[in-house]
């Protein structure tokens, strides 16, 4: 099955959608035909799905009903190529999620997978995508479905992402095969995890992977002056996600801003991010602020990418090795099947 852009839900949503998406589909093509690809390396998936992405958010963020948005985000999907897994939801007392497993797989490693969507947002088409990390990491996951804001503000997702941990150890995971992971905002609470795992001394997970996190709330001076031509997020989706997750006096603390956390004795920490992403430059101030600590980053970036690149699966290049050095990254800090190659950070 391709990857695909489609259309479903409530006719009241997928009717205001489906113009959305023929018009991108024809501004695209024309553009294409005229001038060429707008970024070098990005094929006509990459760029039709890149501006459905951004009418669709633009659209949401102008209704008045956090969960009008929600139902209208859901109407419009970009499906990646994804194994069919096994999942089964999970209702805990302090949480809830949902696990991905693959019955042919036996494997000990344990992914916890936290999502993006701006702490605000949890689309339905995450479950494709998780999928497809899934059959990266050869593991199987749990995704946590945590609180959202702006109804759930911090630390609402800390205490979740904490509780699912603890319930994964306590159920017999064993840290050495666990790895934590999340995009986007799921970034960020993958590192706000870490941070609050080793300050209560409880075991630390093997290793930790995010992509295009979040680092920094306490100013977004830095970030709207990053790159949002190519983008499909913007300054004001970021500045909008902020107001709904914390409090201003709350944006300097290094679980919210892991840019400004002492981060020595974490365990490794991997990062992808696209170079053309509006969240690049306090990526790249991240793991330059964990080099100059002596902690085990490293920061692997794609020139002429935005912003969760890997979304677009099978049908971009780029997506297809970045998801491959997700695994070959397990592979190589969990599983210890062989050494990381030397040029492994030549991007950092």
């Amino acid at each position: 099955m391709p990857s695909r852009i489609q259309v479903r839900g409530p006719a009241l949503y997928s009717a205001r959608s489906a113009p959305e998406l023929f018009r991108a589909v024809v501004e695209v093509t024309a553009r294409r035909a005229r001038h060429g690809p707008r970024r070098p390396g990005w094929n006509w998936f990459m760029e039709a799905a890149t501006e459905v992405l951004r009418r669709q958010l633009a659209v949401a963020f102008n209704m008045c009903d956090i969960n009008e948005a929600r139902r209208y985000l859901d109407s419009l999907v970009i499906t990646p190529q994804a194994p069919e897994l096994e999942i089964h939801e999970v209702t805990h007392e302090s949480f809830r999620g949902s696990w991905f497993v693959d019955p042919s797989v036996q494997d000990p490693v344990t992914l916890l997978y936290f999502h993006g969507g701006g702490y605000s947002f949890y689309p339905k088409a995450y479950a494709a995508f998780i999928a497809l990390i899934t059959a990266t990491a050869k593991s199987k996951t749990f995704a946590l479905d945590y609180r959202l804001s702006p109804e759930h503000r911090f630390p609402a997702q800390l205490e979740d992402a904490l509780n699912s941990y603890r319930w994964l150890v306590d159920s017999g995971t064993n840290p050495e095969n666990l790895v934590v992971a999340g995009d986007s905002a799921g970034g960020n609470l993958t590192l706000a995890l870490l941070l609050a795992l080793r300050d209560a001394k409880l075991p630390l997970p093997s290793l930790a992977v995010t992509l295009s996190p979040a680092t920094g709330f306490q100013d977004l001076n830095p970030v709207i002056a990053g790159n949002p031509h190519y983008d499909w997020i913007n300054a004001r989706m970021l500045e909008q996600w902020t107001n709904w997750f914390c409090d201003p006096v709350q944006r300097r603390n290094p679980l919210v801003s892991p840019v400004l956390a002492d981060l020595r004795g974490l365990p490794p920490i991997y990062i992808q991010a696209g170079r053309d992403e509006i969240l690049y430059g306090t990526i790249q101030a991240f793991a330059e602020h964990a080099k100059s600590q002596g902690a085990d980053a490293v920061l692997e970036s794609w020139e002429y990418m935005n912003h969760v690149f890997q979304i677009f699966g099978p049908e971009v290049p780029q997506s297809i090795e970045a998801l491959r050095r997700i695994g070959e990254v397990i592979d190589a800090r969990v599983r210890h099947y062989r050494r990381i190659e030397p040029a492994f950070a030549k991007n950092v």
